[in-house]
């Protein structure tokens, strides 16, 4: 049996999914840098087991905590309780060898939210599902002690999220320092409601019921605003990606952003969104000059735009998710952002 194989068999057979001397076909599935990921195909249907590594597949040295594979497990059953169509099948997990088995979607009939938006399928009703979801996970386990106690993964949070994301940027950037410090610190201080930690498009299926989240690996009992913070980042970023289509990503922002603050009553929903409008440059600037770039934000050009937008706002901070938007705007539609504030200039502009 290939070595890398062998984890994977020995959980399905500890967890009775197949024969001790079973041995069922394997797939490696792409698309993570934190695990490995296979399809197996069992008698009962395919099946994804997912593993955790130690040392992430990234350029930097990443490291993680492998035990997150429990609590991300523990996420997933969390949500399901809130209502089980918004994750995929759960079958098992192995603390073991920190691997966890999910019913297998086809994407053919679940694609990824990030294969559509690379494609301009930027649906806004796609991206006010998820914003409503994700407000249901957050309100359903917000002010919860016991989950508080069980998502006591600060270390965890801090070594695949607030370390590679703000503090390596912080040192590529000194005069931010300060300001990227404080934001990681309010963010680990703020504990409200079960956090998933990497709310993105690459951990998003689309099913013919909506919506469905993967990848809970960063999950933590913390401040919600980072989880609207992260996703609402991808989708500014996208129209780097697929410029024709940024009309539609921005309003996907839009939708997103309104459909979650409308099912916030935990706390005042404008706090709320004050943290992830503090949170968003941050998080832009650290996919292009943190532990782990965005691979499709690849020339100087387009590295510059953002870090001039990210400075920006770090250095000049807003309060609503609305303005952080319209501050993004010069960057992907500049000749648009000259012509209007020349319209200004002139209706400004004395009489006579």
């Amino acid at each position: 049996m290939p070595e890398p194989h062998r984890p994977i068999v020995d959980t399905l057979r500890r967890l009775q999914l197949v024969g001790a001397d079973a041995t069922p076909a394997m797939t490696p599935l792409g698309g993570g840098v934190s695990s490995d990921i296979w399809r197996v195909d069992l008698p009962a249907g395919p099946v994804c087991v997912k593993r955790a590594l130690a040392r992430l597949k990234v350029d930097a040295v990443w490291e993680a905590p492998v035990e997150r594979n429990r609590y991300e497990w523990a996420w997933l059953q969390e949500a399901a309780r809130v209502d089980p169509a918004w994750v995929p099948p759960l079958v098992g997990h192995d603390p073991r060898s920190n691997c966890l088995v999910m019913g297998f979607l086809d994407p053919a009939t679940h694609p990824l939210w990030k294969a559509q938006l690379r494609r301009g399928e930027a649906r806004e009703r796609t991206a006010r599902q998820v914003g409503t979801r994700l407000a249901a996970i957050h309100r359903a386990t917000a002010g919860r002690a016991d989950l508080r106690e069980r998502f006591d993964t600060g270390r965890i949070f801090h070594a695949i999220r607030l370390e590679p994301y703000l503090l390596a940027t912080a040192e590529r950037h000194p005069d931010l320092r300060p300001r990227l410090a404080d934001l990681a610190a309010a963010t680990a201080e703020t504990r409200r409601t079960l956090v998933h930690g990497d709310v993105s498009p690459k951990n998003i299926l689309v099913g013919p019921g909506g919506p469905l989240f993967l990848d809970a690996e960063c999950a933590w009992y913390g401040d919600p605003a980072f989880d609207v913070a992260f996703c609402l980042n991808h989708l500014l970023l996208k129209c780097l990606w697929t410029p024709d289509a940024t009309p539609r990503f921005l309003a996907c922002f839009g939708g997103l952003a309104g459909a979650y603050l409308e099912g916030v009553d935990w706390e005042r929903p404008a706090r709320l969104e004050a943290r992830a409008a503090a949170l968003l440059p941050g998080l832009l600037l650290a996919r292009v000059d943190g532990k782990s770039p965005v691979e499709y934000v690849t020339t100087d050009r387009d590295r510059n735009r953002v870090r001039r937008a990210a400075r920006r706002l770090l250095l000049e901070p807003v309060a609503t998710l609305a303005e952080a938007r319209d501050a993004w705007q010069p960057v992907v539609n500049p000749a648009s952002h000259r012509e209007r504030r020349g319209r200004r200039r002139a209706e400004e502009a004395p009489a006579g």
